[in-house]
């Protein structure tokens, strides 16, 4: 289980790293190209050769805006599910670590949103007796057009990973915000598309205005270990622009010292990326936030 949080202090933002459970992911499948040899160094896999895979939220308090970035997995997966992905049952859920930060659910502002693949928008609805409702009732939900558009009409290779219940009941409620290509949700929050995982995936920059600046990864860096270029997921859609889009933004990153959220990292979920020689880049971790 990942060890509670607390905030990290970014110029006028505070953000707060919140897990939703843990589950398991293939991990050849999570490594791509990359063999077992060298991922099992850095990665242990049980006896299904699946890997530890972390959820971890991030929680942005900007004012009197408290904004969400993705939602984890939630409880709308059932029985069959669950044991496929072995969710850890333990492990408390994002409602209650927010209650825990002092940011019940109805205090969210915002929620933003990476992409719509289950395992990050899963906490966006509850169920309410027979009907699914808006877990953050008094939020806007801002999610990428395009992404949306795909969501609704997915292909053979990646149905799988979109679940409607996720965004249906909130298009339903007119709690969706659309967006193209990026956007400044506030001040110093900003969406901004980085296509591979899926055409419109996203990732979140952070500027709080104190010389400091963070990013959250989300699927293009989804653990610590997947810095270096090579290193790119089976299930990315397109591993090429993947490529490009780690090539346009790893450098910037450690060229200035960007802090670094790893969504799906239950070891290093916040770091640093450092360039030990020109183009290899690997990340160190920070003290837990």
């Amino acid at each position: 289980m990942i060890p509670e949080a607390s905030p990290f202090r970014l110029g006028r933002l505070t953000l707060r790293r919140l897990p939703d459970c843990e589950f398991r992911l293939d991990g050849g499948a999570m490594f791509g190209v990359v063999p077992k040899s060298l991922w099992s160094r850095v990665k242990a896999c049980d006896e299904l050769n699946r890997i530890r895979m972390a959820t971890n939220c991030l929680l942005i308090e900007a004012g009197e805006e408290r904004i969400l970035v993705d939602t984890g997995l939630g409880d709308k997966l059932g029985a069959k599910l669950e044991r496929q992905y072995a969710l850890d049952q333990e492990a408390l859920r994002l409602p209650d670590r927010l209650r825990a930060a002092g940011c019940p659910p109805e205090r969210v502002t915002q929620v933003l949103l990476t992409h719509l693949h289950f395992d990050h928008c899963g906490w966006n609805t509850r169920r309410e007796g027979d009907r699914l409702v808006p877990t953050f009732p008094n939020a806007r939900y801002w999610m990428a057009r395009g992404e949306l558009e795909h969501a609704r009409r997915p292909n053979e290779r990646d149905r799988a990973s979109y679940f409607p219940e996720n965004w249906e009941p909130l298009l339903e409620a007119s709690r969706v915000e659309l967006f193209d290509g990026e956007h400044e949700i506030v001040a110093g929050v900003r969406a901004v598309r980085a296509p591979g995982h899926n055409a419109d995936h996203c990732i979140v920059t952070l500027d709080g205005g104190g010389g400091e600046r963070a990013a959250f990864w989300a699927d293009l860096i989804p653990h610590a270990v997947h810095v270096p270029y090579p290193w790119i997921m089976g299930f990315d859609a397109f591993p090429m622009r993947t490529l490009e889009s780690k090539r346009e933004w790893i450098p910037r990153a450690a060229g200035e010292n960007w802090l670094c959220f790893f969504e799906h990292d239950a070891d290093t979920p916040v770091g640093r990326i450092v360039e030990d020689s020109p183009g290899r880049f690997r990340a160190e971790p920070v003290g837990l936030g």
